[in-house]
């Protein structure tokens, strides 16, 4: 695991060469659902979940009555459950899917000769990142009282204003994503002894439209223009 942060080539080929993925991925998601366990079950949390419901909510162009509030308010105690379980839930089924579509991609579609298990492994690997994210983000999160990501672009243009289409797409863009595409394709390029640059560049790209996409229906339903 620290050498997917260290040495992430040469950590991919001994993953290539032995591709093991559950361990990586129950140590990957145990200690991501703990920290989130442990946060939405704090004052601090269930105040900064309740107050990013709302934010959601009226972003979207929709207002929150007293009885919507106090509806919010008694779902919090439950949420450090409600997460976890989603966590629980969501995590394999995307891991594989991800996995999954890599492989055909690669292996089907461009020839390589990569196995299933293998591109398994690649992706479990570097869902190292995932887990420094959070690390690094949850405890920041609590200091700060708020759900909003520290790690996103928009965090560096502070002066832009917090509806506008720009601010939103750089919302999207999280710093952590990005570094975790790139472990991701240094991990693919190993595998399928193919150059990084191209297929980051690919990841990135497919990231950055998916974020202006999500940045422009998000302006749209808080009734931009």
């Amino acid at each position: 695991m620290l050498g997917v942060v260290f040495s992430p080539a040469d950590t991919f080929r001994g993953v290539a060469a032995h591709p093991r993925w559950l361990g990586v991925f129950v140590v990957v998601l145990g200690i991501s659902a703990a920290l989130w366990f442990w946060f939405a079950g704090t004052e601090v949390g269930q105040q900064a979940l309740l107050d990013q419901q709302i934010r959601r909510t009226e972003s979207m162009g929709g207002t929150v009555t007293d009885e919507q509030y106090q509806g919010f308010e008694r779902m919090m105690p439950m949420m450090k459950y409600i997460i976890v379980g989603s966590q629980l839930i969501a995590a394999p089924v995307i891991t594989f899917i991800l996995a999954g579509i890599l492989y055909a991609v690669f292996t089907a579609g461009l020839g390589g000769s990569g196995t299933f298990k293998q591109v398994l492994a690649i992706v479990t690997h570097s869902g190292v990142i995932s887990l420094l994210q959070a690390i690094f983000t949850i405890p920041i999160n609590y200091a700060r009282q708020s759900m909003s990501s520290a790690t996103n672009l928009g965090v560096f243009l502070p002066m832009l204003d917090e509806g506008s289409l720009p601010a939103r797409f750089l919302g999207v863009i999280d710093l952590f994503i990005v570094w975790w595409l790139l472990v991701l394709a240094i991990g693919m390029g190993v595998l399928y002894r193919r150059r990084t640059t191209p297929i980051f560049s690919t990841f990135l790209g497919i990231y950055v439209a998916i974020a202006a996409v999500v940045a422009i229906v998000m302006r749209i339903a808080g009734g931009g223009q």
